[in-house]
């Protein structure tokens, strides 16, 4: 039975939460840059370029935080991995490890693979939210190696 081991708030973030922010700060960005010429009202100097470095900042944080995140579900022997436009199916025999950031709120996993995918050489999701597991590891990743040791014929390490 198929089974879904990343955050039902994966959408959101892979999707609307970088709309939502990547589109506000540009707008503001560019806002600040037309104050002067469009209302004649002088802006503070420095303050457009401060929110031009924080939207571009903030953009590339989000891109590598959440924009890569992928939808992930487990069946028997293999991942049903999507990024909302297509799923591929990845054998846990091609899992090569599992990691995870811990200092990062939302714990994002990593499946490191033994071949290229569709999506690269490695799955980012978000794990379901467990409360009070700062800096601990999240149970997925046992999980994960597990099963993919169990499908490989070999002892978890």
């Amino acid at each position: 039975m198929r089974e879904r081991i990343s955050s039902a708030q994966t959408f959101f973030a892979k999707v609307v939460f970088p709309v939502v922010w990547i589109g506000g700060f540009s707008i503001g960005t560019i806002a600040l840059f037309a104050a002067e010429r469009m209302a004649g009202r002088p802006t503070p100097p420095g303050v457009p370029w401060v929110f031009l470095g924080a939207t571009l900042l903030g953009s590339a944080a989000i891109y590598w935080y959440c924009v890569r995140l992928k939808r992930v579900d487990i069946d028997g022997d293999s991942l049903f991995v999507s990024n909302y436009r297509r799923e591929i199916v990845v054998p846990l025999t091609d899992v090569d490890g599992v990691t995870e950031n811990p200092w990062v709120n939302m714990h994002p996993v990593t499946i490191h693979l033994r071949r290229d995918t569709e999506f690269g050489r490695s799955i980012i999701f978000m794990p379901k939210i467990r409360w009070f597991l700062f800096l601990r590891s999240h149970p997925v990743v046992t999980e994960l190696r597990l099963a993919a040791a169990r499908a490989q014929g070999r002892q978890a390490t």
